[in-house]
C-alpha cells in the first residue's frame, strides 16, 4: 500500500486520509426578542410608609362625676352628632337643679316685690308724701333683689347643665370605639369612656425626607411646564395613591392636606398628611400602608422593560443588538420605576434595541436573529 500511494490521484488521497468525514456547518443565529428604547416624559414617583388616623378623634370624657347607669351605643358602630352614648346617675344633679330652681323663684318673688315698692313710692315721693330717703331705700332694695335674682339664675343654669351632662353624647359624626368603662363604674372628667373618630374622609400621616419635601414643594409652586404632565399636578387633588398592607391598591385616590411646621432635626424628615375618601369604612385608624405620589416630572426620559436588566456584581447591564445584529453589553445607570418599565439615566440612547427575551442564550459579540419582543 505504501508503494501505491504516490500513484493515487490527489482527490482519492484526500478521501482516504479524511476517513470519509463531512465538514460541520454552523447553525443559524439564535432568535431573541428585542424592544426599542422608549423616550417620553415620566412622573417621578416616591413612596412612603403611611399611618392612618381619624380626621377627627374625640375622646369622650364625662363633665360630671357619677356612676355609669347604662351604655346606650353599640361598640364599633356609626354614631351621629348628639347621639346618646352613656347615662350617668342623675339623681343628685336633679336634686341640685330643683334646689337651684326654688332659690331662683324665691329671689324672683323678692325682686318683684321690690319693683312694686319702687313703683308705689315714686309718685308718693314726688308729692312729698314720703321722704326721699324711703324711695332711695326702695331703689336700693330693688337693685339688691335683681342681683340676687341674677346669681340664682346662674346657679340654676349651672345645675341644669350638670343635669344635662349626665347624658354623655357624641360631639361628632363618626365610628364609636370599644367602651373603656362598664356599668357601675365611677367616672369623672379624667376618665376616657370611649373614642369617636371621623373616618370619612380619613387622614394618612407619612414622613418625607427634607430633599423629597423640597422637590414636592417646588413642584407645588411651579407653573405648567407645557409638556405632558405638569409638575404642579404632583400636589393636585387626587395625586396620592394608597397601597394597603396586603399589596392591593386602594381604589380611591387621595389629596395632599398639610405639612408640619418644621423638619425633625433628629431624623431629617418632615411630617406630611393627606386625606382619602372612605365612604365604605374600609380604612380604619391605626392601619399602615404605603403612600405613593408623583413629586416631579422627568422630561424625555429613556425607558426599558425591567426584565431587560441583568444584575452583575451590583451593576445593571442590558444586551443591545446593533445594526449588524450583533450583541453588545451596556452597563447602565437606572432611575425610578414606572410600572413594568424603568428609567435609564445613562448607558443607552433613543432607538437602541435591547434584548428582553432570550438573554440567557447570548453573549457579547454574538450574531442573533432579533424579533419583536413583549
Amino acid at each position: 500500500m505504501r508503494n501505491l500511494l504516490p500513484l493515487l490521484p490527489p482527490i482519492c488521497l484526500t478521501f482516504l486520509l479524511s476517513g470519509c468525514s463531512h465538514p460541520v456547518k454552523p447553525g443559524p443565529p439564535p432568535q431573541v426578542g428585542v424592544v426599542t428604547v422608549v423616550q417620553q416624559d415620566v412622573p417621578v414617583v416616591h413612596e412612603w410608609i403611611g399611618n392612618l388616623d381619624g380626621f377627627v378623634n374625640a375622646e369622650i370624657r364625662p363633665q360630671v362625676e357619677g356612676y355609669v347607669l347604662r351604655q346606650v351605643y353599640k361598640e364599633g358602630s356609626s354614631v351621629r352628632k348628639g347621639q346618646l352614648l352613656f347615662d350617668i346617675d342623675a339623681r343628685q344633679f336633679k336634686a341640685a337643679a330643683d334646689q337651684a330652681h326654688g332659690a331662683l323663684a324665691r329671689d324672683e318673688a323678692a325682686r318683684d316685690k321690690a319693683k312694686l315698692d319702687v313703683e308705689r313710692y315714686t309718685p308718693l315721693a314726688a308729692q312729698k308724701a314720703i321722704s326721699q330717703q324711703e324711695l332711695d331705700n326702695a331703689l336700693a332694695a330693688l337693685q339688691q333683689a335683681q342681683a340676687s335674682c341674677d346669681a340664682s339664675r346662674a346657679a340654676f343654669d349651672k345645675a341644669a347643665l350638670n343635669l344635662e351632662w349626665t347624658r354623655v353624647t357624641s360631639p361628632i359624626d363618626g365610628i364609636a370605639g370599644i367602651a373603656k368603662v362598664q356599668v357601675g363604674d365611677l367616672v369623672n372628667g379624667q376618665r376616657v369612656m370611649t373614642t369617636v373618630s371621623t373616618v370619612d374622609p380619613i387622614k394618612v400621616y407619612f414622613s418625607a425626607t427634607e430633599q423629597e419635601f423640597t422637590t414636592w414643594a417646588r413642584a407645588w409652586a411651579s407653573p405648567t411646564k407645557g409638556v405632558g404632565q405638569t409638575a404642579s399636578q404632583a400636589s393636585a387633588k387626587g395625586s396620592l395613591e394608597l397601597i394597603l398592607s396586603d399589596g392591593s391598591t386602594y381604589p380611591r385616590r387621595g389629596d395632599p392636606l398639610l405639612a408640619d411646621r418644621s423638619v425633625d432635626s433628629r431624623t431629617g424628615t418632615i411630617l406630611l398628611a393627606g386625606t382619602f375618601p372612605n365612604p365604605d369604612g374600609l380604612l380604619r385608624p391605626g392601619q399602615y400602608g404605603k403612600v405613593r405620589a408623583a413629586v416631579a416630572l422627568e422630561a424625555r426620559a429613556l425607558l426599558v422593560p425591567v426584565k431587560a436588566l441583568t444584575d452583575v456584581q451590583g451593576t445593571s447591564q442590558v444586551a443591545v443588538v446593533g445594526s449588524d445584529n450583533k450583541v453588545d453589553i451596556h452597563v447602565v445607570r437606572t432611575g425610578p420605576r414606572v410600572g413594568a418599565l424603568v428609567v435609564v439615566e445613562q448607558g443607552l440612547k433613543p432607538g437602541d434595541r435591547v434584548v428582553v427575551d432570550g438573554i440567557q442564550k447570548i453573549a457579547a459579540g454574538q450574531l442573533v436573529n432579533p424579533v419583536q419582543g413583549n
